[in-house]
């Protein structure tokens, strides 16, 4: 049975939210196969994106620019994810960095959630966290058939990529608590929805970033071709921080948050499977399994929670 027409465009803005992140994880780890430093895949990715939101942000209020609050989700979803993530892209396999992004997100957001705002997931939750878990497992089990075990650049950039997904939870979780404050406080002059957050994200990151990276941070901008810087600053800053969000913010609209996080599960198994042929990475029965238990688990915590008795 085909879509429904109205819901159309709701799928074809969730597959190109899918397609999107699936090529941030092949091309950043591309990125870290080549000279560039991690240092120059931020700025590129900063730069780009601050330089095209940078028409558009007249509106932001003087008093967002001083909302601390605003700040820390900048140094969380910018910064700190940014630094982290890149990093781990110059040691870690992109089908490790599959399982512990958007793969480990539902357990590090439940987890953030725990801590932050008290709450416990659902028994759904529960089963979806325990394959997600599962998949972790399958992933370390083909490392120990593949090489004897994780190596120490490997383990390296696992706990890069750990730590940047854990910073993307927090900023997701407090993002989410202050907006639902800011919508019950009328009076609040500052407001936390996506495209405040993705512009202030992007704007107050690169005024923090770049003249650190300028003065004082490794480059090796000029050992690899100008059509490359060019191709990833644009992916990184226009497809991935721009055109991303706005694809997810429309498949929202139309399928609601349940289907299209349902969707957006594909992409642990998609960027895993893509990176044997692309950048010829190593791939095993394990690490297939991994891959589908960790999407299995996210395409389950995406699905609506079961009503709990009070």
């Amino acid at each position: 049975m085909s879509a429904s027409p109205s819901r159309t465009p709701g799928y074809l803005a969730a597959a190109g939210t899918v397609a999107l992140w699936t090529g941030f994880i092949l091309l950043s780890r591309l990125a870290g196969r080549s000279p560039l430093t991690a240092w120059d895949t931020l700025a590129l990715r900063l730069g780009t994106a601050a330089l095209l939101l940078l028409p558009f942000s007249g509106d932001l209020i003087r008093t967002a620019w001083r909302d601390r609050r605003l700040w820390i989700l900048a140094l969380l979803g910018g910064l700190i994810y940014g630094v982290f993530v890149f990093a781990a892209f110059k040691y870690a396999p992109a089908a490790h960095a599959a399982i512990l992004l958007p793969g480990m997100q539902p357990f590090l957001v439940a987890l953030a959630a725990a801590v932050i705002l008290g709450s416990r997931p659902d028994g759904r939750r529960m089963l979806a966290l325990c394959f997600i878990a599962l998949g972790i497992v399958f992933a370390g089990v083909h490392e120990f058939h593949a090489h004897g075990g994780p190596s120490p650049d490997t383990l390296t950039g696992d706990l890069l990529l750990l730590g940047g997904s854990l910073a993307w939870a927090v900023y997701s979780v407090l993002a989410r608590k202050w907006q639902q404050a800011g919508q019950r406080d009328a009076q609040s002059p500052v407001t936390y929805d996506a495209w405040t957050l993705t512009r202030f994200v992007a704007l107050a990151s690169t005024a923090l970033y770049l003249p650190v990276y300028l003065l004082w941070l490794p480059k090796a901008l000029d050992q690899v071709p100008p059509v490359m810087l060019a191709v990833h600053g644009l992916y990184q800053g226009a497809g991935v921080t721009i055109v991303a969000m706005m694809f997810f913010l429309k498949a929202v609209q139309v399928l609601g948050a349940e289907r299209t996080g349902a969707l957006v599960a594909l992409v642990p198994v998609l960027a895993g499977v893509a990176a044997a042929p692309l950048l010829g990475e190593a791939l095993s029965p394990w690490l297939v399994a991994g891959l589908f238990c960790v999407s299995g688990g996210a395409f389950m915590a995406a699905g609506r929670a079961t009503p709990r008795s009070q």
